[in-house]
């Protein structure tokens, strides 16, 4: 028997899918802001995101799966609350990487999801699930979903749950009833979210300019920080939460989430640690983590440049033992850091 689209969803909820919805394979008008963003060159060094295959698959979900019918589009919550207080000097992750590393931890439910789909019918299924690494337009699929609006800091924002929350996509071969889109804006004439960005990254409402967004630069970005940029980092170590934080929906309706693998584990790195660890050190600590992103000299260059906007002198010893570092990424910003708890 052909599971109906409600039967789905609510075994998508007994997964733990807060929020689900159902869509077709066609981002609309999302295809053509994601061209302009790219012409404007707003995506920095991440090339992956303009090459043409990947251009093409995102403004047509069938050219990664060609038996596309519908699309299922999940969110799982997050959020776990406010940072914990510390004693030693540290930095702040923010908060999608407090926890398990939510790719396995998404992609998990949805095979799990689509293994009981198929077990509903009498043939088999084609599907692919994305989290996202895939080229596909998490956010503008989660709108026609009616999972809720793209806000002014380019989240996608529920109106009971606010913005803390994974995407995941299901692309599947079964023709199901799609949900009606989410068209009404609610941002109004809220500009917290821009107001609140430390480095100026959101260039307009629902624009954000890669090159200076701090989550960009400390976890996607391989060379130096700009030198102009780094005191704004302050103690973002992997990372930035700053337009959701500002966020009035996420105020009323942030909620902590149920899922386990989403603790609190790592919401600060502690930076004497982190500046001491070498290449099999780091790969001990986060190898099933989303900070294993940075790669260990990413989050060295990051950690150094925290230590150098805390300005306690309790790091000295690390910093000038990380200024001897053989990755020069790292060396360089440690001696930006020694130079500038001293002063100079």
């Amino acid at each position: 028997m052909v599971p109906t689209g409600n039967q789905i969803k609510q075994h998508a909820r007994a997964l733990g899918f807060g929020l689900v919805g159902i869509t077709q394979p066609d981002p609309g008008y999302h295809a053509v802001f994601y061209r302009d963003w790219l012409g404007r060159g707003y995506h920095a060094e991440m090339s992956y995101l303009a090459r043409p295959d990947a251009v093409a698959k995102r403004a047509d979900p069938r050219r990664i799966m060609a038996e596309t019918r519908s699309i299922l589009v999940v969110g799982v919550n997050y959020f776990q609350g406010q940072y914990p207080p510390t004693e030693s000097p540290v930095g702040r992750v923010s908060r999608y990487a407090w926890g398990a590393d939510y790719h396995d931890v998404v992609l998990t439910k949805l095979h799990q999801l689509a293994d009981w789909i198929e077990g509903q019918l009498a043939q088999p299924l084609a599907c692919r699930a994305y989290v996202d690494t895939g080229p596909v337009l998490e956010r503008g699929l989660g709108q026609w979903a009616g999972l809720g609006w793209i806000g002014k800091n380019t989240s996608l924002i529920h109106p009971r749950r606010g913005s803390y929350f994974f995407l995941g996509e299901l692309l599947l071969s079964l023709e199901l009833t799609p949900d009606p889109p989410f068209i009404s804006d609610h941002c109004g004439r809220c500009t917290a979210c821009l107001d609140a960005c430390p480095t100026g990254a959101l260039e307009a409402p629902r624009t954000i300019d890669a090159h200076r967004c701090i989550s960009y630069l400390t976890v996607e970005h391989r060379g130096a920080i700009p030198t102009s940029l780094r005191p704004l980092l302050g103690d973002r170590v992997f990372g930035c939460d700053a337009c959701q934080e500002a966020c009035p929906w996420n105020h009323r309706f942030a909620r902590p989430s149920s899922e386990p693998a989403f603790d609190r584990r790592q919401a600060t790195l502690d930076l004497v640690e982190i500046l001491t660890l070498d290449e099999d050190g780091f790969r001990r600590r986060f190898h099933c983590t989303a900070l294993w992103r940075a790669r260990r000299a990413g989050l060295l260059r990051n950690a150094a440049v925290v230590a150098g906007n805390l300005r306690n002198p309790v790091l000295l010893p690390v910093l000038r033992a990380a200024s001897s570092d053989p990755e020069p990424l790292v060396s360089q910003h440690a001696a930006w850091a020694l130079r500038r708890i001293k002063g100079c």
